[in-house]
C-alpha cells in the first residue's frame, strides 16, 4: 500500500514522503490516525503543490532539533534517590524522572524521546540517549546519588 505521510514518523520517513507499507499497518493505524493519506493521483498533485511549504517546515524542524541536541549534548542530570548500603536504589530512575529533571533545566521533551532500555536501579553515572528529532539524537549523563537525610 502506497501512502503519503502527513507528519514525520521515525520508523518510516519525513512529512511528504511517499512510502510503501503493509496493508494492515496503513489501513488500521496510519490512515485512521490521520498520519498519512492514500497516494492517489489527486493527492500526489496536492503534494507537489505543497512541496515548498513542506520542505520549509522540515528544514525548520530539523534546525530546531539540532539546536536542542546541541543544547543538551553532554549535559549531566543529577537525580537523588533513596538507596541501601549496597548502592541499590529503593525503586528506580525512569525516563519520566529524567524528563522532569530536564524540564527544570528548561528543556521541554516528551518522556518517549528519552531512550532508556531499562530503568536505572543503582547509584552512579549512566549514559542515556535522547532522540530529539528524526535522525537527531544526543547523549546525556544521568548521575544517580543517594538522597541526603534532612
Amino acid at each position: 500500500m502506497e501512502l503519503i505521510l502527513k507528519e514525520t514518523i521515525s520508523s518510516l520517513g519525513f512529512e511528504g514522503d511517499v512510502v510503501t507499507v503493509k496493508d494492515g499497518y496503513g489501513r488500521n493505524y496510519l490512515l485512521p490516525q490521520g498520519k498519512a493519506v492514500a497516494a492517489t493521483a489527486e493527492n500526489l498533485k496536492i503534494l507537489e503543490e505543497n512541496k515548498a511549504a513542506i520542505e520549509a517546515r522540515r528544514a525548520a524542524d530539523q534546525k530546531n532539533a539540532e539546536a536542542i541536541a546541541k543544547k543538551i549534548s553532554g549535559i549531566e542530570v543529577v537525580i537523588e534517590q533513596l538507596a541501601g548500603d549496597d548502592e541499590r536504589l529503593f525503586g528506580s530512575v525512569s525516563n519520566t524522572d529524567i524528563c522532569a529533571k530536564l524540564a527544570e533545566l528548561d528543556v521541554k521533551l516528551d518522556k518517549r524521546q528519552i531512550l532508556l532500555a531499562d530503568p536505572i536501579k543503582t547509584l552512579g553515572d549512566t549514559s542515556v540517549t535522547v532522540k530529539v528529532g528524526f535522525n537527531v539524537s544526543a547523549e546525556i549523563s544521568v548521575k544517580v546519588v543517594p538522597l541526603k537525610a534532612k
